[in-house]
């Protein structure tokens, strides 16, 4: 058998603590608002859609039944993923918030 030659590694060197910048932590704050805010109306826009569409189902304006259930589901699966994502978010922080420094 050949021998096992072990693989070189190049880690690449991190910033310290102190040199991230308010500017830089700012950006990414900037960056994560402007991710939850889609998020939220995308969720929202689902949540609209499909009340449209059983209140269109409802009133008798043509829509059938299979796109109403649909856009339920739709809409109720997008909800149940954000509050998951949003839960780890959470759980996130507060891990974080706990850490001694």
């Amino acid at each position: 058998m050949a021998p096992i030659i072990p693989a070189s590694l190049s880690i690449p060197s991190m910033p310290s603590p102190g040199g991230i910048t308010s500017s830089a932590a700012s950006t990414g704050g900037l960056a994560f608002q402007s991710v939850l805010g889609d998020a939220i109306s995308k969720v929202e826009k689902f949540q609209n859609d499909a009340d449209n569409s059983v209140n269109k189902f409802l009133s008798g304006e043509g829509e059938e039944l299979h796109k109403v259930a649909l856009a339920t589901q739709q809409a109720d699966l997008s909800f149940q993923l954000f509050m998951q994502v949003r839960n780890k978010v959470v759980t996130a922080y507060n891990q974080v918030m706990q850490m001694q420094v």
